[in-house]
């Protein structure tokens, strides 16, 4: 094996075992802090949030209050998911379906794409080795 070789595959090596682990926690983490902001803002404004859920964009099927609750709920558990890394799918999955509804119920901004597609990385790669999932998926599988 060439010295070449050799240098990259130690590159690559140290990209998946280093950086790549980082890039995973900084996406949680801004994906996060976004949703969260918002449920804390929600969540220390109940009028305002009622009003937005009653006459700005309210969610077929459910009333106001129960819609407002359930969203600031989810926006303030599954952002606290996706900091620990637990459950870290299921709750970016969570973030994706609100990203949705956010954008084709209520307001179209292209910065929802970018949300999305930071939050199908985290579907389709996980939350990385900076996470609780990782501790747990080592310990239960060795």
């Amino acid at each position: 094996m060439s010295f070449i070789t050799r240098t990259s595959q130690f590159k690559i090596y140290l990209s998946e075992k280093y950086l790549a682990p980082i890039v995973s926690f900084l996406i949680r983490l801004k994906m996060a802090h976004i949703f969260f902001v918002s449920g804390w803002i929600k969540a220390n404004n109940w009028d305002s949030t009622l009003f937005l859920f009653e006459h700005e964009h309210p969610v077929l099927g459910l009333p106001a209050a129960t819609a407002a609750v359930l969203a600031t709920a989810a926006e303030i558990l599954l952002p606290a998911m996706l900091v620990l890394g637990l459950g870290a799918r299921v709750a970016a999955f969570g973030l994706l379906i609100m990203t949705g509804v956010i954008e084709f119920s209520y307001q179209s901004f292209p910065i929802h794409q970018l949300w999305a597609l930071l939050l199908l990385v985290i579907i389709a790669h996980g939350p990385g080795s900076i996470s609780v999932d990782h501790q747990i998926r080592k310990k239960v599988l060795g």
